[in-house]
């Protein structure tokens, strides 16, 4: 499942983190994995992540579909490192914050920045996990 916040010509719609929806979204929803935005402090902090059973996935987007800025593999490396404080790294996986296709009016990210992200993306993965 993957909660979206929006991202209609790069803006999102709403804010705040998860605390609210964590433990009962991650234990009563009959979902293997969770795609949640991470890629902004209006977010929230990765601490609702403790209430993720052993047996789930989350993909944490870190990595922006709104902003054209390449992120740092130390920046991502780090937020990893900030998730993993709340669930074992190997529940989490990496990803944009949401699709880069959801809307192509008025995005500010091209396809060159794009390709540029999946292969940051690609690179911290097997870095981080192998």
């Amino acid at each position: 499942i993957h909660l979206c916040r929006g991202n209609y010509k790069g803006h999102f719609l709403s804010s705040g983190g998860y605390e609210e929806v964590a433990e009962k979204m991650f234990n009563e929803l009959e979902a293997d994995a969770f795609f949640l935005e991470f890629d902004t402090p209006r977010s929230g902090d990765f601490e609702p992540l403790r209430h993720v059973p052993k047996s789930k996935t989350v993909v944490i987007g870190i990595v922006s579909s709104k902003l054209p800025e390449l992120e740092s593999i130390d920046h991502l490396c780090a937020r990893i490192d900030d998730a993993a404080k709340y669930i074992d790294l190997e529940q989490l996986a990496l990803s944009p914050q949401c699709g880069f296709a959801s809307t192509v009016a008025g995005n500010p990210v091209t396809t060159e920045i794009e390709k540029a992200k999946l292969a940051r993306i690609v690179e911290v993965a097997k870095m981080v996990w192998g």
